[in-house]
């Protein structure tokens, strides 16, 4: 595993960056907003600092709905998409990362009934073998993040997507708090993370690492993302399956307001990493 979260950077200068995550124990960054195709030399630039300092580009981020309904709209963040696409390409990061959207018009990642269709899978799988066929990547993977509002929410349908893509570029982004969408998965989360790594741990990628408590005091569900370890999420059990994992998968920290908040949830990935019979060697941790 090679941990890494926000290290709170303001400028574009690829040693300083790098040098920030070592002195947070880090061995994987998220491609920064600076970072352009428009500028080659400064890709490249930025591939060969990071790589000397041993950090993992783990993720180019590419969050938009590419299947928004309005098609212009749609179109215009598929080929966002695949800009991004070709930029994770030329960084050799682990992937480019997306959510498969939502016909829900008034957010980009909201919850609509359509999103559990058989014509939206159709689509969705469709939209991944344009993006993927376009750039053809042979260094990195498109993924998208299990989500709590549509299809993409267990192991099995991810297989099932992914066999409908049928790409070697497609990969497996996997955030096991978003699959939490009901009590009693939630309540037994220990079997469904074994479950989740036995049926995806040769797709994966790359992770995110947070936690989520369930609020109940209220009538209807509801999660809240709470500071890692402090939640119900069964750390123990997931480090475990982690740790049968190549040792050079990033698992990203996130959602975090401060820096002060990153170091207390990187210390508590780091309790339960070692609870788990992993150590730090380099910039990995492994069995």
């Amino acid at each position: 595993m090679r941990l890494g979260g926000n290290v709170f950077y303001q400028g574009n200068s690829a040693k300083e960056y790098a040098q920030l995550h070592v002195k947070k124990g880090f061995g994987a960054a998220l491609c920064p907003d600076w970072i352009s195709l428009d500028r080659p030399a400064e890709v490249r630039e930025f591939k060969d600092v990071m790589q000397s300092y041993d950090i993992r580009i783990a993720e180019v981020g590419a969050w938009c709905n590419p299947l928004h309904p309005d098609k212009k709209e749609a179109e215009e963040k598929i080929q966002f998409m695949i800009k991004r696409l070709e930029l994770a390409e030329e960084l050799e990061a682990c992937t480019c990362v997306n959510i498969l959207g939502t016909k829900q018009i008034g957010t980009w990642f909201g919850a609509d009934g359509a999103c559990y269709s058989e014509r939206f899978f159709e689509e969705a799988v469709a939209v991944s073998q344009r993006i993927i066929d376009a750039v053809r990547p042979v260094k990195t993977k498109l993924s998208f993040e299990m989500m709590p509002y549509h299809f993409l929410d267990s192991p099995q349908e991810y297989l099932r997507f992914l066999k409908a893509v049928d790409r070697e570029a497609a990969g497996v982004h996997l955030d096991i708090c978003n699959t939490m969408n009901h009590p009693r998965r939630f309540y037994n989360n220990g079997e469904f993370i074994r479950e989740t790594f036995g049926l995806l741990k040769d797709k994966i990628v790359t992770m995110h690492l947070k936690d989520i408590a369930l609020r109940t005091d209220e009538l209807t569900v509801m999660f809240d993302e709470v500071l890692l370890g402090t939640g119900g999420m069964d750390y123990p059990v997931l480090m475990e399956e982690i740790a049968k994992l190549p040792a050079d998968i990033p698992a990203m920290l996130e959602h975090l307001e401060t820096e002060e908040e990153y170091d207390k949830a990187a210390e508590a990935v780091i309790r339960f990493a070692e609870g788990a019979g992993m150590k730090k060697e380099g910039s990995c941790w492994k069995v």
